[in-house]
């Protein structure tokens, strides 16, 4: 466009509308990164070209790339407004949710829809319906947050319900690892206490532990 008025005659002056600068204080930045590795985050958005190069290359730079794309590509949604936008992430083989329309509000809109059919986990156990999400389960609505140590558990026993867990498999869920089967019954008792009903998770005397499954429940879709 530039080029087409100087060719007419016009004296052009060009004005810089938008820019993009790396953050003065680059802790959040880094932080997120060390957050979505680990998967503690639902989902990032992104509006512009540069700040998907920019988050990429802050994750390289601190040897979490490989995570932070695992993570992207199976676990944490990754979100642009446009095809601009996507195109870093495309790049990088990170599948991209995209409105239909390059706006905010549209990507907004797109993300409350995409996030919950993409990431809750529905079960149902002793008479209550499960939803597992990132940090967090939804026990009859109600969200509750059992902590990491908890939510890795209690994603370790909905894999699947009904069936029984060993405590030495359970082991391998806790922070810090160990061998003492001590722990599992304690993590296991604080869990029961944050889902609210003890019924939920049941001991299986000698073999382990088991989420409550009702199968009938669970094939009419009856809660």
């Amino acid at each position: 466009m530039v080029d087409a008025l100087r060719a007419a005659g016009a004296s052009v002056l060009e004005a810089k509308v938008y820019g993009w600068v790396a953050p003065a204080d680059p802790g959040p930045l880094l932080r997120l990164c060390a957050r979505v590795a680990e998967g503690d985050v639902h989902a990032l958005t992104f509006t512009s070209a540069p700040a998907a190069v920019s988050f990429l290359q802050t994750a390289k730079d601190q040897d979490l790339l490989p995570a932070v794309t695992a993570m992207l590509q199976h676990q944490v949604v990754a979100v642009a407004v446009g095809p601009v936008t996507a195109a870093p992430l495309i790049r990088a083989d990170i599948p991209v949710v995209q409105p239909g329309r390059a706006r905010l509000g549209a990507m907004v809109r797109e993300l409350s829809v995409q996030l919950p059919a993409r990431l809750a986990q529905k079960v149902t156990a002793a008479g209550h319906l499960l939803e597992i999400r990132g940090t967090g389960v939804l026990v009859d609505g109600v969200f509750v947050t059992p902590g990491p140590t908890g939510m890795a558990l209690l994603r370790k026993l909905s894999r699947h319900p009904g069936q029984v867990v060993s405590r030495a498999e359970l082991i391998s869920e806790l922070s810090g690892g160990g061998s003492d089967t001590h722990a599992v019954e304690v993590a296991i008792g604080r869990l029961r206490t944050a889902l609210g009903d003890p019924r939920l998770i049941q001991t299986v005397v000698k073999r382990g532990y088991r989420l409550a499954f009702d199968p009938e429940v669970a094939s009419t879709g009856r809660y």
